[in-house]
């Protein structure tokens, strides 16, 4: 099993939205994948399950959220498991729920007496890794996408040090330049931080402490404006300087290349897909999904097919960056 975070503290570049567009695609290639819900506002969720599904979990708080399965360890129970809302053969997705950001004050307060290494602060900064493998085996999934908040919180700091991989997706504006230099400097402190903190660890313990290396493997730009399939000039000026700073603050190397077009390590570009967005929504199906009968009619027909090439495209090539 390989788990990727989308992550970025820049807020509003459509994060959600392309973990979502993966989670479908990579169903589609039949690699079975679980989407982890971990940002509180539980958009993914949303996106994922129909208004008559989210009334039926919500509205009668049945105990099947990824906060039910933390709550039992932050009161020193034992571990329930996980519940994985199961989508189809292929796709999972553990649910998100509003009332997450109550945790980050126990995950502070653990990651200051890890230091003394205290044995209920490594359970409870760990508790992400044991959910993800729990989750996973469960399911027995190749894949796991983990969509979090747009901060750089206890959560997201718990989540990244429980992550294989780091996928940022941005958009081309001076804002998520800002978002990627920010990102890059702290996971740098935390992987740091974190490091003294395992060696600390008590010993003989009944859980597994994560050791996961957290690499980012690249970035994704997302809703930029084309024309006749080349990005506009005004949104490539911010974003060709997106190497310089994908290279200096997140992987603490010297950029050597000019153009976002021509790095390695931009996973793709993705156009603002407009009044395909809301079909999407409405119909609960990622855009390349779409039919006729929900409205991708004329030439919304022809923008759907290239959709799902383009996904495909932006899947596959995350998956060549697994090691």
């Amino acid at each position: 099993m390989k788990s990727i975070l989308f992550f970025n503290n820049k807020g509003g570049v459509g994060k959600t939205t392309v973990v979502y567009h993966i989670a479908w695609m990579l169903s589609e290639l039949k690699i079975k994948t679980i989407a982890v819900d971990l940002d509180p506002q539980s958009n993914l969720t949303s996106m994922f399950l129909t208004s008559e599904r989210l009334e039926e979990i919500y509205a009668n708080n049945l105990p099947i959220t990824i906060l039910d399965a933390i709550s039992p360890i932050v009161s020193g129970n034992p571990y329930n498991s996980v519940h994985v809302e199961i989508l189809n053969d292929y796709l999972g997705l553990l649910l998100g729920n509003l009332s997450l950001s109550i945790f980050e004050d126990k995950l502070s307060d653990a990651w200051l007496k890890s230091l003394d290494g205290d044995i209920y602060s490594f359970r409870v900064l760990s508790i992400f890794n044991t959910i993800i493998n729990d989750a996973s085996n469960q399911f027995e999934a190749e894949i796991v996408l983990i969509d979090v908040g747009p901060n750089l919180g206890a959560i997201n700091r718990a989540v990244a040090m429980s992550s294989d991989y780091i996928v940022v997706p941005v958009s081309s504006d001076l804002f998520s330049l800002q978002g990627i230099k920010n990102l890059g400097q702290t996971l740098t402190k935390w992987k740091k931080d974190w490091s003294w903190r395992k060696e600390k660890q008590p010993q003989a313990v009944s859980f597994e402490i994560p050791s996961k290396k957290s690499i980012p493997i690249g970035y994704i730009v997302l809703q930029y404006s084309a024309i006749q399939s080349r990005p506009v000039k005004s949104h490539l000026r911010p974003a060709d300087r997106i190497p310089f700073y994908f290279s200096q603050y997140v992987l603490d190397t010297e950029a050597e290349i000019s153009s976002v077009e021509q790095d390695s390590y931009c996973i793709a570009m993705l156009k603002h897909y407009r009044s395909l967005a809301p079909m999407s929504m409405e119909s609960h199906k990622p855009i390349f999904l779409l039919k006729p009968a929900d409205g991708a009619i004329g030439s919304h027909f022809h923008a759907v097919q290239k959709s799902y090439e383009e996904f495909k495209a932006l899947t596959q090539n995350i998956l060549g960056r697994l090691k």
